[in-house]
């Protein structure tokens, strides 16, 4: 039997207690994974982690190891502390990349350079050079690198694409996708990095339906603008709190992506997202139309429990939701679950495959499972989603040059 996996997770903010560790947890119980370690730039968070109520109830008597330590005072900070866990960690275990934007590839970068295997919150990074870079050196030495772009694991885009892909759409002519996140996150520490000169909402956000349209038809964009609308933090950093996008194809296919932080928090959802796709056929056209935010579920509670602390909410059931089930506490659902453990998971069968195998036997295999993740092209990797950091990198130059039209590398 192989051991189960240790994971650390670099990060301890809003994604780890909203998808990550509620999925990690889940796979600790089924044997998957074992110790589990969240490395913080300071102690808070990590208290934070561990005073959840929903967590005691979910995942009775499962607990992780918190660095820094839960003594040390919260404005004490241990910005390379991640760097020591990774040192003093057997060779390929897992480790989850969920820090701002600009971090992600040093952080990935020095997870290779400790021999482990990786999993990054969306984008990867903000430029291709770096994503090759890290494609090559991850390849080099057998070590699997995934990418949470989650929505391609929702059952609607995998419908989609293998209705794309039979030919039963037509092709991609015009779309629009959207993605507004609530308002309250500009309080959150969002306004402590989440500046103009490090990203943007389209960057942020936005750049999950870029992937979910190359998801889909395997179009790869060709020139892009982005316009932002500036503001203001409440603590008086300024950020693009509006952004909107305009991507070209290589087909000639025209695609608009909205996103923003300013979702109303008195709203009835936690956001507000969704693609419109147009396809034209012989003498005929065809559609896909996702509403990402309402998906035919709604609740209205007694108190004010809601996302954004209201009572008639709309429910989606698919991304992410503690549900109970046979075992004990409860269990999280959802394709944003599916997406994290479908790496871990990969993981876990890579180092099974090879656990008896001598080292140049085993590297050899790992290498062609990775090129076969990387062909099959539903876990985003850094050989099949580098369309984004393309996408990212003009997108990034357009928006600070006011919607300057930009073009898209070719990524050779």
């Amino acid at each position: 039997m192989m051991k189960p996996m240790e994971v650390n997770i670099v990060g301890g903010g809003m994604i780890t207690n909203d998808l990550i560790l509620p999925a990690v947890y889940h796979l600790q119980r089924t044997g998957i994974v074992g110790k589990i370690k969240i490395c913080a730039l300071n102690s808070q968070p990590l208290k934070n982690l561990k005073e959840n109520k929903e967590f005691a109830e979910a995942f009775p008597g499962q607990d992780f190891m918190p660095y820094p330590s839960f003594k040390e005072p919260s404005e004490k900070k241990f910005p390379f502390l991640y760097q020591k866990v990774m040192a003093e960690t057997v060779s390929r275990q897992v480790v989850i990349v969920a820090m701002p934007d600009d971090l992600h590839y040093e952080v990935v970068m020095e997870a290779l350079a400790n021999n482990q295997h990786v999993l990054s919150v969306k984008p990867l990074v903000l430029k291709y050079r770096q994503a090759k870079n890290i494609e090559k050196e991850a390849f080099k030495k057998g070590l699997f690198v995934g990418v949470e772009y989650h929505k391609r694991f929702d059952r609607r885009s995998l419908v989609a694409k293998r209705s794309y892909q039979s030919g039963h759409l037509g092709q991609f002519a015009m779309g629009e996708a959207k993605l507004i996140e609530p308002y309250y996150y500009r309080f959150s520490n969002f306004q402590n990095w989440f500046t103009t000169e490090r990203t943007d909402p389209f960057v942020y956000i936005g750049c999950h339906y870029v992937d979910l349209v190359y998801f889909i038809t395997g179009l790869r964009p060709v020139e892009i603008s982005v316009s932002g609308k500036r503001g203001k933090f409440p603590n008086g950093k300024e950020g693009f709190m509006w952004a909107n996008g305009r991507l070209r194809y290589e087909n000639g296919a025209l695609l608009s992506v909205t996103a923003g932080l300013g979702y109303p928090d008195g709203g009835a959802g936690s956001n507000d997202q969704g693609l419109v796709m147009f396809f034209e056929g012989a003498k005929k056209s065809g559609m896909i139309n996702h509403n990402d935010q309402s998906r035919g579920v709604t609740h209205c509670y007694l108190e004010d429990i809601g996302p954004g602390g209201t009572k008639y909410n709309y429910i989606n059931p698919d991304f992410f939701r503690l549900v109970p089930w046979e075992g004990a506490g409860y269990k999280p659902i959802g394709y944003g679950v599916d997406s994290v453990s479908a790496t871990i998971n990969t993981i876990y069968r890579i180092e099974s495959e090879v656990a008896s195998m001598f080292p140049e036997k085993s590297l050899k295999r790992r290498r062609e499972i990775i090129s076969e993740i990387d062909s099959k092209g539903i876990i985003a990797t850094p050989a099949n989603s580098y369309i984004n950091e393309l996408v990212i990198e003009a997108a990034r130059k357009s928006i600070l040059n006011n919607g300057k039209m930009v073009e898209i590398g070719c990524g050779g």
